[in-house]
């Protein structure tokens, strides 16, 4: 029963990111011309050729899914069916919100903006792509092809291969539809990379703090009393001076950071802490449904 709630959690999943991941295409990036790699470049390329050079237009789902067609027969050839099962799911969905949310009006009224059209691209088209790779599947394309280019020769990383191909769908886009339009799509490109990050490491930002003092006991007390959070002491060793220490470690939202440090002021102004940035906390006090984040 676990396992079928699980399934379904991850479809619901899947079906939200392709359907803002197509929004975000049709809504903005296609009108207005910006090609963000991908084969969702691709698509948009296809469909202002088709309109120039054929007289019709080739709709984004069909060329989406005329491209990832060969490219799903290749990697089951590599790997099995089970490999690309789940990331076959999220590539017939897509072509099929492609469609669906083309006949959606675009509520934002970006008019030609392309500044503005690009941002909004970019948030629409990076929370989806965040949220269908958190259930481990993936939209097809450029990663796809990257993952068998990665298998017939191990030597390239896939990293550099995706980068290496959506670099020449934006050239092609470039040809296309202008340089101007190509930098704004590069923009697009950042914004979306830094959305799927956060969506992936997640947001629920937090701060963990390393106390070194003379008075850690009483800074202890003050901490799990007055915040309250638990604090964990770890066994030191100063290198300069050769002696034995402790230094306390407590994790606190980011709301709390401030009253943490005007308590540690208060009890010892020689203190020295250290503060750093936690992208998720899970555990008690935080997040503590732990398939929250799955």
């Amino acid at each position: 029963m676990n396992k079928l709630l699980i399934k379904k959690n991850e479809f619901i999943q899947i079906l939200l990111g392709v359907t803002l991941l197509a929004l975000g295409i049709n809504w903005f990036t296609s009108p207005l011309g910006l090609v963000t790699g991908g084969i969702s470049g691709i698509t948009i390329i296809v469909k202002a050729l088709s309109v120039k050079y054929l007289g019709f237009e080739i709709p984004l789902w069909i060329t989406n899914f005329a491209l990832n067609v060969p490219l799903f027969v290749v990697s089951i050839k590599q790997r099995g069916f089970e490999f690309a099962k789940k990331s076959l799911w999220s590539v017939v969905l897509l072509s099929c919100a492609l469609w669906y949310t083309d006949f959606l009006p675009n509520i934002f009224e970006v008019n030609g903006d392309l500044l503005l059209g690009g941002v909004f691209g970019a948030i629409f088209i990076g929370l989806g792509v965040g949220i269908v790779l958190r259930t481990g599947a993936t939209t097809g394309g450029t990663d796809m092809f990257a993952a068998i280019i990665r298998f017939i020769n191990p030597k390239f990383p896939i990293a550099k291969v995706m980068l290496g191909i959506d670099s020449l769908i934006i050239l092609a886009g470039l040809m296309v539809f202008g340089s101007n339009k190509a930098m704004y799509a590069i923009i697009a490109v950042y914004i979306t990379s830094k959305i799927i990050t956060n969506v992936l490491e997640g947001v629920n930002y937090a701060k963990a703090v390393f106390i070194m003092s003379d008075k850690n006991d009483i800074i202890a007390q003050e901490i799990m009393q007055k915040i309250p959070r638990g604090v964990t002491g770890i066994k030191a060793n100063g290198k300069y001076t050769g002696n034995d220490k402790e230094m306390l470690f407590v994790v606190v939202s980011q709301k709390e950071i401030t009253k943490l440090r005007n308590l540690i002021r208060n009890v010892d102004e020689q203190a020295f802490v250290t503060i750093a940035d936690v992208r998720e906390v899970l555990g008690e006090g935080f997040i503590e449904d732990y398939t929250a984040t799955l």
